[in-house]
């Protein structure tokens, strides 16, 4: 399993380091131009969601202390989440979050480790709609969510446990990347 997980993001390094970048410069811009990021996945792929907006909100590395950076995970508030499917049906959760706290030029990162869940294909959608700037992480061949985004990073792998070991070091990737950008352009000062 280590040998197979290494292997894919080794593939994913080569194959896909280019999109990487620019993903991290899309998310750099909105943050700099006033907007934030949205995040949403189902199961796993929420907790990576989860994961992304606490690394914007908080901090990413020990050594680089500075402001919090405006980020929402969708999947977060059960009691929304809960209403949301009982109301509606659990499918329009995402959709209905990204209407109501979306704006032009914020960003929606959709993670799904098939890239089929109705409710982050929906989401995306509505994120379209609103003029979000739409990014995928996805697996297996990006499914339906794949021509929803903007951009997307698609794992080479069917396996759910390889696509979230590797979601999980893209939004490392993802976020160091963006948080250098922000520091270079002056953005972001490291408090003492």
């Amino acid at each position: 399993m280590l040998a197979e997980s290494i292997a894919i993001k080794q593939r994913v390094l080569s194959e896909q380091v280019e999109t990487l970048v620019e993903m991290a410069k899309l998310i750099a811009r909105s943050i700099e131009g006033g907007g934030k990021v949205l995040s949403c996945g189902n199961g796993g792929s929420a907790a990576d969601a989860q994961h992304l907006s606490t690394e914007l909100l908080v901090r990413l590395r020990p050594d680089i202390n500075r402001q919090g950076l405006p980020a929402i995970a969708l999947s977060l508030d059960a009691t929304a989440l809960t209403a949301s499917g009982n109301d509606y049906g659990f499918d329009s959760h995402f959709e209905r979050m990204v209407l109501a706290l979306g704006r032009p030029d914020d960003v929606l990162v959709s993670i799904s480790t098939s890239g089929n869940s109705t409710n982050v294909i929906r989401a995306l959608r509505a994120a379209r709609e609103t003029r979000l700037i739409t990014i995928g992480l996805l697996g297996g061949n990006g499914g339906g969510a794949l021509s929803e985004c903007d951009i997307a990073v698609v794992v080479p792998s069917a396996v759910t446990g390889r696509v979230q070991e590797t979601h999980t070091a893209i939004v490392h990737v993802l976020m160091e990347l963006a948080e250098d950008l922000m520091l270079e352009s002056g953005y972001l000062k490291k408090n003492d």
